[in-house]
């Protein structure tokens, strides 16, 4: 069997994957809803109880499909900044977003001290945050902008990233320490991040932002290929460097920037999945990874949201606790078995 015919079989079985899990997701929870009867109410028809139409369409439809596209996006842009750095622990926010976007949430939960009460209860809403959060996430990467016109070296761009979110850190960890216990808590409960506080204008929104740094992304596979064998390799053969790393950090802030903001900085996924999608196809092409990075985030998600769940109790585990304990035991051991690291 060659390798196209091989891919498009494993395409095909994530994508049935994808499909099975996303009935499974939306069918668990405190409330059991069979999957016959999923599959009857989104298809239209009415289903045996009204209870579970409303939990379907209300709470459990928009939250799997939210799953879906953080899971895709994380991955994605995690691929994109392992891939530009051409290095294997470089995730989604390493260029310091997901600590501007904390700083930007920070400063409207832990300091709402010092703002009028009629001021701070519409930042505290869950649209001041997320709108906190993206603020917090443009200055970080503004300044990293500017900073990557000034500088040529694209490691240089990786270690600003990485000063700006012991930055942001710093002012955080000020922050906490002034702050009461109740404002410390709403806090860590944002950082730990949630996939099911989303309405539907919001899936919306993050459903066209995802899709547009995808489609960025599409746009740049030729260079990234390229890259993989170095920027002056990438130079020789005619691709724009500056331009496409312009793009590259654009379509990473798209993604990153709009997940954290929305349903808060979600750890490990964007790590892990480009190292899991290359060791199952077997390839460093960027035609087939963008493509296997997107179901693979997708998939992981899914399941790690299906845990989080608890079926059949009412509480929900942080979704960031889930991410790291199903996913860094299967990367581990992937990895021991490889031996080695694939760029």
């Amino acid at each position: 069997m060659n390798s196209n015919n091989q891919n498009k079989i494993i395409f095909s079985i994530l994508l049935a994957s994808m499909v099975v899990l996303f009935l499974v997701n939306i069918s668990l929870g405190s409330v059991s809803i069979p999957i016959n009867e999923v599959v009857k109410g989104l298809f239209g028809k009415i289903m045996e109880k009204e209870s579970w139409e409303i939990i379907l369409f209300n709470f459990r439809f928009p939250k799997a499909i939210t799953a879906i596209l953080t899971g895709m996006g994380l991955a994605l842009s995690g691929l994109l900044m392992q891939t530009l750095f051409r290095n294997p622990l470089a995730g989604p926010y390493v260029l310091g977003l997901s600590s501007g976007a904390s700083l930007g949430v920070a400063l409207i939960i832990l300091g709402s001290t010092f703002l009028p009460i009629s001021i701070a209860s519409i930042f505290l809403s869950n649209y001041g945050l997320a709108l906190a959060s993206a603020l917090g996430s443009f200055i970080v990467l503004s300044a990293v902008l500017l900073a990557a016109k000034q500088l040529r070296d694209t490691m240089a761009i990786l270690i600003v990233g990485l000063m700006f979110s012991s930055f942001t850190s710093a002012i955080v960890s000020i922050l906490s320490y002034f702050t009461t216990a109740e404002q410390l808590q709403k806090y860590t409960f944002w950082a730990m991040g949630s996939v099911s506080n989303l309405s539907w204008k919001e899936v919306s929104l993050l459903a066209f932002l995802v899709i547009f740094g995808t489609v960025l992304s599409i746009l740049v596979i030729k260079p990234l290929n390229a890259l993989l064998l170095g920027e002056r390799y990438a130079k020789s053969i005619g691709i724009n460097f500056k331009k496409t790393r312009f793009i590259i950090i654009i379509a990473t802030s798209i993604l990153a920037g709009s997940i954290t903001a929305l349903a808060g900085p979600i750890a490990f996924v964007g790590l892990a999945v480009p190292h899991i999608t290359k060791m199952i196809f077997k390839t460093s092409n960027h035609s087939i990874l963008v493509f296997g990075t997107l179901l693979l985030g997708g998939i992981l998600m899914l399941i790690c949201d299906s845990i989080a769940q608890l079926p059949g109790s009412d509480l929900t585990l942080p979704i960031n606790a889930i991410t790291s304990l199903f996913g860094a035991p299967i990367v581990i051991w992937l990895l021991v078995r490889k031996r080695k690291i694939q760029l």
